[in-house]
């Protein structure tokens, strides 16, 4: 990574030189929610390609942020964060909750990838609060102009660590369909707004399954900074 340097004795400046570079903290928030393969950073990421993000793993392993392990049995690479990176979530939990309590909701949810908060939507089911039997969530996004993918379905199998994400319809019958649009769902995620509230003011509609309905705020678990006093609303 050749930049200029800051020039000045300040701490905080040598951190902003090891961090400041685009995707560093995403790739080190991701690996912290536990991604550890390639494409599962990639997914979870966002709009990142694929040769930036093997250059800035390779960079942030070089800087000691990222250990890369080889399975030689396998030939599979997984990532994982080192001591020097772990000690930097008191000061990346600092940043979230300025943001939520500090940055307008408008301009926090504005421009999330769908396909991205999607995955994010994927990691957030609690499977334990679902039927213990196969159901198929499908989400449409009805935003202007409309994402290149307004549909997504979840599928959730019995015995399955996670539910399947598809951009393309599964051919599996519905459960639950869920119209929103990126604001509203990243809204509901991130404590900004709740499910009822978007239902109210027509940024959620729910048809379909009455039990998986009336049960969404428990299957769909909110982000961890959700709960923090002073965030602001979604107007």
């Amino acid at each position: 990574m050749s930049r200029r340097p800051y020039g000045l004795l300040c701490p905080i400046s040598r951190a902003c030189e090891f961090l400041e570079p685009r995707w560093t903290i995403q790739i080190l928030t991701e690996l912290w929610n536990g991604s550890t393969r390639f494409n599962d950073i990639r997914k979870g990421v966002g709009n990142i390609s694929s040769a930036l993000l093997s250059r800035r793993l390779k960079e942030m392993e070089a800087l000691g942020l990222v250990e890369r392990i080889e399975d030689e049995a396998s030939g599979t690479i997984a990532y994982f964060r080192t001591e020097k990176s772990i000690k930097l979530e008191p000061a990346m939990n600092a940043l979230a909750e300025w943001a939520q309590c500090n940055i307008e909701a408008e301009v926090a949810l504005a421009d999330v990838d769908v396909s991205t908060l999607m995955w994010l939507v994927r990691r957030k089911i609690d499977l334990a609060e679902l039927p213990r039997r196969r159901a198929v969530i499908r989400f449409h996004f009805r935003d202007h102009p409309p994402p290149k993918y307004p549909h997504y379905w979840l599928v959730v199998e019995p015995g399955a660590n996670v539910p399947e994400l598809c951009s393309a319809d599964p051919r599996r019958d519905v459960d639950l369909y869920v119209e929103t649009g990126v604001v509203s769902l990243g809204a509901i995620l991130e404590g900004r707004s709740s499910i009822e509230r978007e239902k109210e003011r027509g940024g959620l509609f729910l048809s379909g399954d009455p039990g998986l309905a009336r049960s969404m705020d428990r299957w769909l678990r909110t982000s961890v900074y959700a709960a923090l006093k002073g965030i602001v609303p979604l107007s």
